[in-house]
């Protein structure tokens, strides 16, 4: 019986370990969010054929200390800079007018990736609780680095 028991304890708690993971939301919709509820916004930006892009969704946003720490805090976006999708910020629309989606790999990059001045990816921005933007976040980063430097901001 404490066999089970113990087996049964330890199966639930590696699927509540799996189970952490960041609540990721559109653009739009954490602009909205910040309306009903002034919070800042944590954005990754990234693209399909990034390696170290990757790597921090394995690593770092599976972290049961980053993903308390981004969820209790932020507005957590994904965006892929590459992507065809539309956002509105700050009255403007941004698209991927060049966009081909029967490109494999690299696409063309979206405006508001360019508006962002994204030089290199991963990267991650933080948006105050005004929705204005601060300075980036290049590269990978372990969970402490990123959990450091999320704090210093």
């Amino acid at each position: 019986m404490k066999k089970i028991l113990l087996a049964l304890v330890i199966t639930l708690g590696a699927l509540t370990a799996q189970a952490q993971e960041i609540k990721w939301m559109s653009m739009d919709e954490a602009l909205a969010a910040q309306k009903k509820k002034a919070k800042p916004i944590f954005m990754d930006v990234f693209t399909d054929w990034c390696g170290p892009c990757k790597m921090l969704d394995k690593n770092t946003f599976h972290d049961a200390e980053v993903v308390k720490y981004i969820s209790e805090n932020y507005y957590a976006v994904k965006f892929n800079a590459e992507s065809n999708s539309e956002i509105n910020y700050k009255g403007k629309k941004y698209t991927n007018p060049q966009y081909n989606p029967d490109r494999k790999g690299r696409n063309a990059v979206h405006e508001f990736a360019m508006f962002l001045g994204i030089r290199a990816y991963p990267s991650m921005i933080v948006f105050n609780a005004k929705g204005d933007v601060k300075e980036p976040i290049v590269g990978y980063y372990q969970p402490s680095q990123l959990l450091e430097a999320l704090k210093s901001k």
